[in-house]
């Protein structure tokens, strides 16, 4: 059997294994192959300068070596860091005597805390699926029974890998990635299970809850007192009167929360100002659907609340932000959230006036004001819904209410 095929035998006779133990076997057999005593598997983690090269095997036949994965930084002036950062493959003969014309170092730091003595080292990259470094492979000493120490390693075990070092780059690249996917849904799995437990308990536990899964939700603008609680309730009992299906409905009942989480992201200054705000102020605030977008579009649990945090300040003729959306282009979501919103807004006291009557904020949004004109603003069957059961509107408002000032910026 060639040497590829012995590569892929122990590749592929057992799928999905893990990047220890898939590293395990590759490195066993580099080492087999060159008749080296010691040696290490780095895989590259991170981007840019957080770029780490983790040990995921470590083997040696001369010390005990610790299983325990360690980092290194990506530094081309370490030995592996340079392999990891060009490509290139390192030979080494006497790693205590290297020519100072080298971009390396040799670090004796492993040999000083073990006792262990490294003479020649072999480093070579591993390239994953786009040709790049995704990893390297160190190996130390190359032993020969006719020899009574270290020999160096030769030309010959470089040119013996180089046709498969790219097979096991990629099956190590695709085990890391494996894995990290499988974190990745043990943790949104892990966070699901405890969206579902405190779904049971108090509207504003499962708003924390919906908050720790939003990433950006922990510094959500707490100056707004019961007003993400309100919204979602309006939002609730606006899409029930529409007729929208009940998973519909609870995913928006959490979904309108987040509707200006994107607030998080603007000026302090601006989100806080008492009093109008300029054209540049007011510029900077109008780009809070955007920024919230981007921090909840990443997660698949939250779209719905993406596209009302995008969408919520679209209006129905066409004259909103940031799309300039019109009618049915902007999500069902976000025309319900929009009128939960503005209807809490009119009834919430501001800086620059008292908290509006429930009387005075129906007509407002029914009929209109120098401000609003609510066949421009809103889509007309649900503005038609809410002129017909607002009552339950103002049921929500009194049994939620606070009396918190809502910052100007709110009306944005």
């Amino acid at each position: 059997m060639g040497l590829v095929g012995q590569f892929l035998e122990f590749i592929e006779q057992t799928p999905n294994q893990t990047l220890r133990s898939l590293s395990g076997r590759v490195l066993h057999k580099c080492r087999e192959l060159t008749a080296a005593e010691a040696g290490s598997v780095f895989m590259l983690r991170g981007q840019g300068r957080s770029r780490q090269l983790e040990a995921v095997s470590v083997q040696n036949d001369v010390i005990r070596a610790k299983t325990a994965s360690f980092t290194i930084p990506v530094d081309p002036s370490s030995i592996v860091g340079h392999v990891a950062a060009t490509g290139e493959t390192v030979l080494i003969d006497d790693a205590y005597a290297m020519g100072e014309d080298r971009p390396y170092r040799f670090n004796p730091g492993f040999d000083q805390r073990t006792g262990f003595r490294t003479r020649s080292i072999m480093a070579f990259a591993l390239k994953g699926f786009r040709g790049k470094p995704v990893g390297v492979v160190q190996l130390i000493n190359r032993r020969s029974a006719d020899s009574a120490g270290p020999l160096p390693f030769l030309l010959d075990h470089e040119a013996m890998i180089a046709p498969v070092n790219h097979l096991v780059g990629r099956a190590l690249e695709r085990a890391a990635t494996l894995e990290r996917l499988k974190e990745r849904n043990r943790a949104l799995a892990q966070e699901r299970r405890r969206v579902a437990e405190q779904q049971k308990e108090t509207e504003r536990a499962f708003m924390v809850s919906v908050n720790l899964l939003a990433r950006a939700a922990e510094v959500h603008d707490e100056d707004t007192g019961n007003h993400i609680l309100r919204v979602n309730e309006y939002a609730y009992a606006l899409a029930k009167w529409a007729g929208c299906p009940r998973a519909f409905c609870d995913e928006l009942r959490f979904s309108a929360a987040l509707h200006d989480v994107g607030k998080m992201s603007v000026d302090q200054a601006v989100l806080h100002k008492r009093g109008r705000l300029d054209d540049r102020e007011m510029a900077e605030m109008r780009r809070h659907p955007v920024y919230g977008h981007a921090i909840l579009v990443t997660s698949d649990r939250l779209k719905m609340a993406a596209e009302i945090a995008l969408s919520h300040h679209e209006q129905w003729g066409g004259g909103g932000y940031p799309n300039r959306l019109k009618g049915e282009e902007i999500p069902l979501s976000a025309r319900i959230v929009a009128i939960a919103d503005c209807y809490d807004a009119l009834r919430s006291k501001r800086p620059y006036k008292p908290s509006f009557s429930h009387d005075k904020t129906v007509n407002i949004l029914t009929l209109g004001d120098d401000r609003l004109d609510p066949a421009q603003h809103f889509d007309p069957r649900l503005i038609a819904l809410f002129a017909e059961r607002h009552m339950e509107f103002d049921r929500i408002w009194e049994e939620l209410r606070d009396e918190d000032a809502v910052p100007e910026a709110m009306l944005a």
